[in-house]
């Protein structure tokens, strides 16, 4: 399945997630419910998966963490703010870089729909 055919999936459950719930509620309940929804789509979905920091040959285990991991592909993190920051985006990017990954999702789901809360990065 092609990145672009899993983001799909991913918004789809997030937006039945997001109904379910509305805005309001900790990340920590958000990627619960979104974890659930995207196992039962029968997806593979790594949680909380370590994400280690490689400076030149020395490996530094962080701390780290992607929110959730979909198929080895696709990166997804969780907020809860008013509006994206510059840092939020960075931080996708930044487990893109270092996965190597090509796809980020960042989901906002402290908006009223949750369509104005997706932001889709690119490596």
């Amino acid at each position: 399945m092609s990145e672009n055919e899993l983001s799909t999936m991913i918004i789809g459950c997030a937006i039945e997630v997001h109904k379910q719930l509305g805005p309001g509620l900790l990340e920590s309940a958000y990627k619960e419910c979104l974890y659930y929804e995207l196992k039962q789509a029968g997806l593979k979905v790594q949680k909380e998966k370590p994400m280690p920091i490689v400076y030149k040959e020395v490996k530094l285990d962080h701390g780290y963490r992607i929110d959730l991991l979909i198929e080895e592909k696709v990166v997804v993190e969780i907020k809860t703010v008013e509006a994206f920051s510059d840092v939020h985006t960075a931080q996708v990017l930044t487990y893109l870089r270092l996965g190597n990954y090509k796809l980020g999702l960042l989901l906002n789901f402290q908006t009223t729909v949750l369509k104005n809360g997706i932001k889709r990065l690119i490596n």
